[in-house]
């Protein structure tokens, strides 16, 4: 038994394949600008509070935008939605009575 491999056949070389003179050009690709903007179309469901779904609803914006272009508008949005939060964190109406810090005691000490 012999530990040499058989070397595998090689074939024959094909012959040099010249390109045909009267094969057609290839039809010209449509100008696609793949930075040109697209839109995202990712559905915006409606939060219920007016404000924010007006917020929510300038997102679409960004979509008729370059790339370099949307910073502006999610901060703008961002920004938005920040102060709707702020202001529902505000107390309105009459201010909440305080309550003593201190507790009470009947304790004192004598002299």
């Amino acid at each position: 038994m012999s530990d040499s491999v058989p070397e595998a056949e090689v074939p024959p070389q094909a012959a040099a394949v010249e390109p045909a003179q009267d094969m057609p050009e290839p039809a010209p690709v449509a100008d696609h600008d793949p930075a040109a903007p697209s839109p995202l179309n990712v559905p915006r469901v409606p939060t219920g509070n007016a404000e924010a779904d007006a917020l929510l609803g300038r997102l679409a914006d960004a979509d008729h935008l370059a790339t370099d272009g949307h910073v502006e508008v999610y901060e703008d949005v961002h920004r938005g939605l920040r102060d709707a939060l702020t202001a529902l964190d505000a107390r309105q109406g009459p201010p909440v009575p305080s309550s003593p810090t201190a507790p009470t005691s009947s304790y004192e000490p004598r002299s």
